[in-house]
C-alpha cells in the first residue's frame, strides 16, 4: 500500500513537472500573449489564467488516474472540437511567433493565394484528424 502511494505522489509529482514545462513553453514563447491580443480579450486575463492552471490539473489528474467519464458521443464529440480548436489555435499561433509562414512563403516566392494555402492547411488537418478517428488508428 505504501508503495502505490509512493507511486502515486511520484507519478502525480512528474505530470505537475511535465504540465509547468508545457505551460512555460507557451508562456515563454508569448503564444497566450499572442491570442488575447488577436482576440482583443484582454479584459478576460483572470479567466485565461484561472483556465489555463484548471487546465493542467484536470488535464494531469485525467490523464495520470486514467478516469473514465461516461459523456456519451455528444459528449465526447464536443470534446473533440474543443480540443481541436485548441490544439489547432496553439500551432497556429506558435507558427506566427516564430514566424514560420512568412519565411517559408518568401523563400519559395508564393505571394498570391496565401489565404488559400492557409485555408486548405487548417482543412486538412480537419481532416486528417477526422480520418484519424474514424479509422481509430
Amino acid at each position: 500500500m505504501l508503495t502505490h502511494l509512493i507511486l502515486a505522489l511520484i507519478a502525480f509529482s512528474s505530470g505537475f513537472v511535465i504540465a509547468g514545462g508545457v505551460i512555460a513553453l507557451i508562456a515563454g514563447l508569448g503564444i497566450i500573449n499572442r491570442l488575447i491580443g488577436v482576440t482583443h480579450t484582454g479584459k478576460h486575463i483572470r479567466i485565461f489564467e484561472t483556465c489555463i492552471l484548471f487546465g493542467g490539473l484536470f488535464g494531469n489528474l485525467l490523464t495520470v488516474y486514467n478516469v473514465s467519464i461516461p459523456l456519451g458521443g455528444i459528449g465526447l464529440a464536443i470534446i473533440g472540437i474543443c480540443s481541436g480548436m485548441f490544439v489547432g489555435g496553439w500551432i497556429l499561433a506558435l507558427a506566427e511567433v516564430v514566424n514560420i509562414f512568412p519565411i517559408f512563403f518568401r523563400r519559395i516566392g508564393l505571394v498570391k493565394g496565401v489565404s488559400f494555402i492557409m485555408i486548405t492547411i487548417a482543412l486538412g488537418k480537419t481532416l486528417s484528424s477526422l480520418l484519424q478517428f474514424y479509422m481509430r488508428w
